[in-house]
Order: structure tokens, then sequence, then C-alpha cells
């Protein structure tokens, strides 16, 4: 465990992937899990927004997957659950069996960027080389038009089976075909990017919030870059809705910090950090 401070506030104690901002002394505290979209660098920021203007809430915060955020709602273990999928309807069901009604809250939306290495000659696939890919069907950088310059096998990173980024993509890119057996699954979108970079024959998908990072590049999908224009005008094929989830309708702190996170200054921040927000 250890101990950091962040921009002057109280510190943060980082365990794993869990963040708790603030301290046991505080009356009001909120349980926020799931996803990594959302709760590496998105949600830890918008929670220190907020405990600017309300210094009596504290926040434990644990991104490690969309799965893990709805079973702790349905658990009664997290207050609001972040997800970058919609819940499944063995979830629900499961949710309703013990009293729990999983209500999805649009809080932005995202497009699921492909990467390469920044030493890539690609810089465009077609939606049928993306399924290749990473079904395995195609297996080699030469195969896809690059020529000998290109040539190499090719390492594929994606998420684990926890995440809702997993998921989405195998419906949004894939067919729901199985990815390839040598492909390689990573807790989450920094790692993704870490491993892409190191490799110049990786491939691998994150969030928008993600794309700027030194040593990767991102590849068009039949043309078309994913920004904040092409998943509001719906031309990026790999654009979804990112969600919050709680238990019934919002109540108390966790439906002010929701109010907080769709308001215009919510919002704002949504967009800085790389995300597109919904107003």
């Amino acid at each position: 465990m250890k101990t950091r401070f962040l921009h002057g506030l109280r510190p943060i104690i980082t365990t794993g992937l869990a963040l708790v901002f603030g301290t046991a002394l505080h009356a009001q505290k909120l349980v926020i899990k799931g996803s990594d979209t959302l709760g590496a660098k998105l949600v830890p920021v918008l929670a220190e927004d907020y405990r600017a203007l309300h210094p009596d809430v504290s926040f434990e915060i644990a991104a490690e997957g969309s799965s893990t955020g709805l079973a702790a709602l349905i658990g009664g273990t997290a207050d609001i659950g972040m997800s970058s999928r919609r819940a499944r309807a063995n979830e629900q069901a499961n949710g309703v069996a013990k009293g729990v009604t999983l209500r999805p809250l649009v809080v932005c939306y995202d497009g699921i960027a492909l990467i390469v290495n920044e030493a890539n000659p690609l810089d465009s696939l077609t939606k049928r080389q993306v399924e290749q890919i990473f079904t395995g069907d195609v297996r080699d950088w030469a195969a896809l038009g690059g020529g000998a310059a290109s040539a190499g096998p090719i390492s594929v990173y994606t998420r684990n089976t926890a995440s809702g980024t997993y998921a989405d993509f195998k419906d949004l890119a894939m067919k729901k075909r199985d990815y390839a057996p040598t492909s390689q699954k990573l807790a989450g979108n920094e790692q993704i990017v870490s491993e892409v970079a190191h490799n110049r024959n990786g491939i691998g998908y994150v969030g928008l919030a993600y794309i700027g990072a030194p040593g990767i590049k991102v590849v068009a999908i039949e043309g078309t870059r994913p920004s904040k224009e092409s998943v509001l005008a719906k031309a990026y094929p790999y654009a979804r809705p990112n969600f919050l989830y709680t238990n019934g309708e919002p109540e108390g702190e966790a439906a002010r910090f929701i109010d907080y996170v769709l308001s215009e200054a919510g919002q704002q921040r949504v967009e800085e950090i790389g995300f597109v927000p919904v107003r």
C-alpha cells in the first residue's frame, strides 16, 4: 500500500486498483466499483471535484471491470456500479432475485479506439480486417497489405473477461465470435497502451481518454477515426455509452453525486478527460 497526495487534497491511499478519498472520520461515504474505462481516470477526477465542494464526503473507488461493479451493486457492497456495457439479462435477474433493480444512467459516450505501435506503417483497417485480427483468422501484418515493411506476427491485446469493453468489442467488432486463443488479456486500458507502445507488432483497443499516450497511434476504421464528432454522429462503428448503475432510483449522496456528474461542470470534466459528454 502506498499513500500519495492528489492536487493538494487529502491523501489518496492506493491498494491495487482501489482508491480511497478522505478518511473514516467523514459521515458520508460513497463506494463506487466497476469499469476500468470509467474508474481509472474519469470517476476519480469527478470525485475529487465533488469533494472540493463537499468535504464531508469520502469515496472508495475500485476499478476492476464492469462485471465486478454490477456484482458489487447486487451484493450490496457498492452504492454505484460503473459499467461500460449494459447489464446482461442474467445480471438483471440475479438482482431482482436479491431485491435489487439495476438502474442504468448514461453519463458519457466513448469510442473504442484501435491502437497500434507508432512504428506500424498501417493507418487504416476495414471492419472485416479488425474481425480477422482479433479472432485469429489473420496472424501476420503482411496479410493486411503493408507488404514486407509491416511483416511480423500480430500480437493481440484485449481486456480481461470482467471488462465491459471486452464484451462490447466482441459485439461491435467480432460478430460475437471468440477472441484468438493467442490474444493476451490485460486488466486495463493503461496496460494495453503500455504493451502496444513497447511491441512493434502489437494491436489493442482502448477508450478515447487513453489515445494520447506516447508510442502508439490510432488506426482509422473504414477511413473514420474515433472522435467526439464521429461518436456523436454515429459514424464511428465502435462507439458506445458508458453507465453509472444504482439500485433503483438513486437517493441521498449517490443521487447528488450523479447530479454533479451530469451538471455542466461535471460534463465539462468528462470532455476534458477525453470522453464524449451527454449534454
